[in-house]
């Protein structure tokens, strides 16, 4: 039987203004991404959880400028991550298709699990979208966090924190999900 996981080449534990965040790596590209938590420990653990994570290795040019783009990402700037390599080893199609869709949005643009569904080919499929998503394993680089339910409602994220984190994420975009807020009071004309 063939072995279809990644040979990781290493991993990082690094600190950002909004928590500790982590990144592992192949040859190939970026294999991993936990979003924050309040310590290096919880983000090493969560790492270590995934089959094949090797110990921390020397980190190639583009590891170390995607540590800066997460920094600077998570201090507010506007960050372009598409350009970064991404290995999706044994990733399905339909999630491919998926994540292929969602690396297309930019930074402050979101769509809902039903259109990202149709602008990846699979109309009708807003549920396996949204299963698709939660099973991403580079979050931000794949922007799952820019996708909601419909009518604008936040929907759900499987990293630490929920939909808060996804609202949070989303509010350094620029982008306020959830009701309006309240009017201001009209004059009784």
């Amino acid at each position: 039987m063939e072995n279809t996981s990644q040979a990781t080449a290493g991993h990082a534990v690094f600190e950002t203004v909004i928590g500790f965040m982590g990144i592992a790596w192949s040859g190939a590209g970026l294999t991993r991404l936990c979003l924050p938590q309040r310590n290096r420990d919880a983000v090493e653990r969560r790492l270590l959880r995934h089959a094949g994570i090797a110990a921390s290795g020397a980190q190639p040019q583009w590891v170390t400028e995607l540590i800066a783009s997460i920094q600077a990402y998570a201090a507010g700037e506007d960050v372009d991550f598409s350009g970064v390599p991404v290995d999706l080893t044994g990733v399905d199609d339909f999630r491919l298709a998926i994540y292929d869709a969602a690396r297309k949005l930019a930074f402050g643009e979101t769509t809902t699990y039903g259109e990202l569904a149709k602008r990846a080919g699979h109309a009708g499929l807003a549920r396996e979208t949204g299963a698709a998503l939660g099973a991403n394993p580079v979050p931000l680089v794949i922007p799952c966090h820019r996708i909601l339910a419909a009518g604008g409602k936040i929907g759900g994220f499987s990293a630490p924190g929920g939909s808060t984190t996804k609202e949070k994420m989303l509010a350094m975009e620029g982008v306020r999900v959830g009701p309006p807020p309240p009017a201001q009071v009209s004059f009784g004309f």
